[in-house]
């Protein structure tokens, strides 16, 4: 993989597009994840620790470097009655899981009661402290967790939870309050570090056709957590990033009244990015859309054409950062993954060839 980055990390950089401030000198890199061969690629040794986290940002052009807390939320390791769905994907890849659709380990109050939750006191921060100390001025720190909805949903398996939510919508209840808590717990504890740059929630909340489940449950259960995050972006002065696949149309006025600055990542086949940015110019940061599936299959040829293409569709007036539909998983190819990067670090210089 050969990057050819011009760029210097720059926090400011990003920010001033997370927050829509106008036009940076140039336009930021996103992502909410990059796997880790990719990086070590890149740095040309594992990447393991918070300095090789730096040292990857520094190489790649990107102007943060993103942490999450350490969380079992599972420790008592309650799954449901097959076990945990999962495939490992070879040599030093790890594996990939997947939720049940029909059963999960929550389907009665007796199940509710019998599953050890995760305890505060359990968490650890201790990446995100030491990120506090030693990041190097101009590269920003963001703290990210999420999954609320999704970790609700999984618990019970997504038909039982669609049957829960009328047939017993005070376990619904229950669950969101339980879940809500923990989750909204780790992010007042970020927004409290002396070093936080930015937030990032993440919660899937809709497919390519249009919301999973009905806008006002996510106005009824989700978004008054999301909101109490939101607020704690705000009184830090801190942008407050959002990521969720899929058609987001419903819930997105919803979305910037809990405090989003910026949602990611605009998914190709669910909306289109221009049309996103010209109805929220202004008051909503857009980020990521460059196919997933065309830098898993595509040439680095056709990735630079819609790098250029999206440049010129939604980084004039800034509010904008370029990055991929999701994230940049082990399937992608390396040399894809740096054409997106090259090509976004030379044509994504302000003002924007149109």
């Amino acid at each position: 993989m050969t990057l050819h980055i011009e760029r210097h990390p720059d926090f400011s950089r990003l920010r001033k597009a997370l927050m829509c401030q106008g036009e940076p000198d140039r336009v930021p890199f996103i992502e909410l994840g990059v796997h880790r061969m990719f990086k070590e690629q890149i740095i040309g040794h594992s990447c393991l620790t918070v300095p090789d986290e730096i040292e990857f940002a520094q190489r790649a052009g990107y102007d943060y470097i993103k942490i999450q807390p350490v969380i079992d939320m599972n420790p008592g390791k309650i799954y449901p009655a097959g076990g945990p769905q999962t495939f490992t994907l070879g040599v030093d890849t790890g594996e990939r899981r997947w939720a049940d659709e029909h059963g999960g380990a929550i389907n009665s109050w007796e199940d509710f009661e019998r599953y050890v939750w995760a305890r505060p006191e359990d968490v650890n921060y201790s990446r995100l402290e030491e990120a506090a100390r030693i990041l190097p001025p101009d590269i920003g720190l963001i703290g990210q967790y999420g999954d609320i909805f999704t970790f609700v949903w999984t618990l019970m398996g997504f038909e039982n939870f669609s049957l829960a939510i009328y047939e017993q919508p005070d376990l619904i209840d229950a669950l969101f309050e339980r879940v809500g808590g923990i989750i909204c717990n780790l992010f007042e504890n970020m927004a409290s570090m002396e070093r936080m740059d930015a937030m990032w929630f993440s919660d899937d909340l809709a497919y390519t056709g249009g919301l999973m489940i009905s806008p006002n449950l996510f106005r009824k259960h989700l978004f008054p957590w999301v909101k109490k995050i939101g607020d704690f972006c705000r009184r830090r002065g801190i942008p407050f990033l959002y990521h969720s696949d899929g058609k987001l149309w419903e819930v997105i006025d919803d979305l910037i009244v809990c405090g989003v600055t910026a949602l990611h990542p605009i998914e190709p086949k669910a909306m289109d990015i221009a049309e996103v940015k010209r109805r929220y110019a202004g008051r909503l940061a857009v980020l990521g859309n460059v196919e997933v599936d065309l830098l898993s299959r595509g040439s680095t040829e056709d990735v630079e054409a819609q790098v250029r293409a999206i440049l010129r569709r939604a980084a004039p007036g800034g509010g904008f950062a370029l990055g991929s539909s999701n994230s940049v998983p082990e399937y992608v190819k390396p040399e894809n993954y740096a054409a997106m990067l090259n090509a976004g670090d030379r044509w994504g210089i302000y003002p924007i060839e149109m």
